[in-house]
C-alpha cells in the first residue's frame, strides 16, 4: 500500500498523539533497562573477600617443601651441636691450662719450700757441728767421729798411745833414718805413715796430704784395722 493510499487522518497525528507515542515509548525503555540488572545489584557493588585455596601439606605438591625444611632443621640442629660441643671442648682445654698453671706453681712453691728446710737443716747442722781444737786432742777427737763414720775402728786411748810411741804429738814428724827413708819413701806425720800405705788406705772426705793431722790418723787407723783388727791392738812399730 502507498503513502498516498493511507487515509489522510491517519498521516495527519495530531500533536498529543505523537507526545503519547514518545512516553509509551520512553517508559517500555526503562522497564527494558530495569529487567536487566540484577536484583541484588546494591549488595554486590560492597567489597568481595578474596578466597585462597589451603594448602594441603599431604599432597604431591608439597612434599618437596616439606623435606627441604625438614632436611634444613637437621642440619641447623647438627651445627647447634657441634658449637655446643667445641664450646665445652675449649672450656675443658682453658680449665686444663689454668690446672697446668696451678700444678707448676704448686710445684715452684714446694720446692722453694723444700730448698728453704734443706737450707735450715744444713744452717742447724753445721751450728751443732763440733767445733775441734787444733792440738792433739782435737785431732784425735775429730779423727775418731770420721771412723765412726765410715765403720773403722779405734778407740781414744789406742790412737793416743799410738801418737806418743811414734812422734810425740808432732805432725811434721819425719822418720830419715830406717828402711823406709833408705828406701826413699820416709815415715811422715803422727803415726808415722808412708805414702804408698796412706795413698791405699786414704779416707775420703780428708786432706790427701800425710802432714795433715786428722788424713795421717784416719788412714793409719785403717791401715790398722786391715792387718791388725784395730789401732788398738798395736802396741809396737806395725
Amino acid at each position: 500500500m502507498s503513502a498516498s493510499s493511507i487515509p489522510g487522518r491517519l498521516r495527519r497525528l495530531n500533536k498529543t498523539q505523537k507526545l503519547s507515542a514518545a512516553g509509551i515509548s520512553a517508559v517500555a525503555a526503562a522497564a527494558l533497562s530495569l529487567s536487566l540488572v540484577p536484583g541484588n545489584a546494591e549488595a554486590e557493588t560492597e567489597p568481595q573477600a578474596l578466597s585462597a585455596s589451603p594448602v594441603v601439606f599431604g599432597s604431591a605438591a608439597s612434599a618437596p617443601q616439606a623435606k627441604t625444611i625438614q632436611a634444613s632443621l637437621i642440619e641447623q640442629h647438627s651445627s647447634a651441636e657441634q658449637m655446643v660441643k667445641t664450646i665445652e671442648a675449649a672450656k675443658t682445654k682453658k680449665a686444663a691450662a689454668v690446672q697446668a698453671k696451678v700444678d707448676a706453681v704448686a710445684k715452684a712453691d714446694a720446692k722453694k719450700a723444700a730448698e728453704k728446710r734443706s737450707s735450715h737443716a744444713a744452717s742447724r747442722s753445721e751450728s751443732r757441728a763440733p767445733v775441734y781444737a787444733n792440738n792433739l786432742d782435737g785431732w784425735i777427737k775429730e779423727s775418731l767421729a770420721i771412723m765412726k763414720d765410715k765403720g773403722i775402728p779405734g778407740t781414744y786411748e789406742g790412737l793416743h798411745r799410738n801418737i806418743i810411741r811414734e812422734s810425740s804429738g808432732n805432725p811434721n814428724a819425719i822418720n830419715d833414718w830406717d828402711i823406709n827413708a833408705q828406701n826413699g819413701v820416709p815415715s811422715i806425720g803422727l803415726l808415722q805413715i808412708i805414702k804408698p800405705t796412706f795413698d791405699y788406705y786414704h779416707v775420703s772426705g780428708t786432706p790427701h796430704t800425710q802432714y795433715d793431722p786428722v788424713a795421717n790418723l784416719t788412714a793409719a787407723a785403717n791401715y790398722a784395722a786391715d792387718k791388725y783388727g784395730s789401732i788398738d791392738n798395736v802396741d809396737s812399730a806395725y
